[in-house]
């Protein structure tokens, strides 16, 4: 395969997956924001401002305003065409990969594709004149999730998915890991101690947005508890949003590629001592390492990986 077709089918990908997370984070923002809890409503501290820094749309959206307040942030993240990273510019970026090597997706997995893209508009001008930002980030999960169906459903088991699906784990472990430090690093409140009324409803709205409430009812069976929800998000292989499961899922696709072209590459080696070290990990030691630092030290070795697997082949 062409390094420039490997290359578009990655960021689609990418690009699909961040438009999914970006609709994720958004609406666990939303739920964190209208808490009682006594945190500032704008400005640094918010709920709004690490969404922002999560996204890592700091930059941009301090150019153009000084607070971390809703509406602007929202306007940031959703629909400002401006900005790269917003969901509105993911969708977009999405259809264009796919479009520049359209002979190499199936025309079921275009369809949805594009269907997004044609809906989008429509229905977020309909959620601003109805003030119903949560139906349209819902809507924007359930399409992606159909984006997501037609490539596993309808292309060969060849490279060309195996690159989709390698951009999709890179992003989806990363976002992971952003929506993870959100709530721990920045989120709870100096008076109100892990295990209160707040840190409860926190982690709760975390795993509502991760899609995860009823995954940790039935690995757990015991109210929402900080350990629990790391364990199942960080370390449950089975969890499939897991950094464990998207650790597996990356050493996997890349293995295969591997093979299928007859040579290792750093990249590959990377994986599979990333895979190695979640595999062989306990909760207690994430938490003697520090949530905030492991995390932070997650998206780091993942941007890592992205450069060696865009050297090994997409350049």
């Amino acid at each position: 395969m062409l390094s420039r077709v490997a290359d578009h089918l990655f960021w689609l990908g990418r690009y699909a997956e961040r438009a999914e997370n970006t609709a994720r984070l958004v609406d666990v923002t939303l739920r964190l924001a209208s808490v009682p809890d006594g945190q500032p409503k704008e400005g640094e501290g918010s709920a709004w401002h690490s969404a922002i820094v999560s996204a890592g749309c700091e930059e941009s959206y301090y150019a153009a305003t000084d607070t971390a307040e809703a509406d602007a942030a929202i306007d940031h993240l959703v629909f400002d065409r401006t900005n790269p990273s917003s969901l509105v510019s993911c969708i977009d970026a999405a259809r264009r990969n796919a479009r520049t090597v359209r002979t190499a997706v199936t025309a079921t997995l275009w369809e949805a594709l594009n269907t997004l893209w044609l809906e989008f508009d429509r229905r977020g001008a309909q959620a601003v004149a109805q003030n119903d930002l949560a139906t349209l980030l819902d809507w924007v999960k359930f399409s992606s999730m159909m984006v997501r169906g037609a490539a596993t459903e309808t292309m060969l088991r060849g490279d060309a998915y195996w690159f989709l699906q390698l951009g999709t784990f890179v992003e989806r472990g990363d976002n992971t890991a952003r929506i993870l430090d959100v709530k721990y690093h920045v989120l709870l409140p100096e008076h109100a101690p892990v295990g209160s009324a707040v840190d409860y409803f926190q982690w709760t709205a975390l795993l509502r947005a991760m899609s995860a409430s009823r995954a940790y009812g039935y690995v757990f069976r015991t109210p929402v508890q900080a350990r629990n929800v790391a364990e199942l998000c960080i370390l449950r292989r089975e969890m499939p949003r897991s950094l464990a499961a998207c650790a597996s899922q990356t050493d996997r696709y890349l293995a295969l590629l591997a093979d299928t072209y007859g040579q290792r590459h750093v990249c590959q080696d990377m994986a599979r001592a990333r895979h190695d070290r979640l595999a062989g990990l306990t909760v207690d030691e994430v938490f003697a390492f520090g949530m905030h630092e492991f995390l932070t030290d997650y998206v780091e070795r993942n941007n890592a990986l992205t450069s060696a697997i865009v050297e090994a082949y997409l350049s």
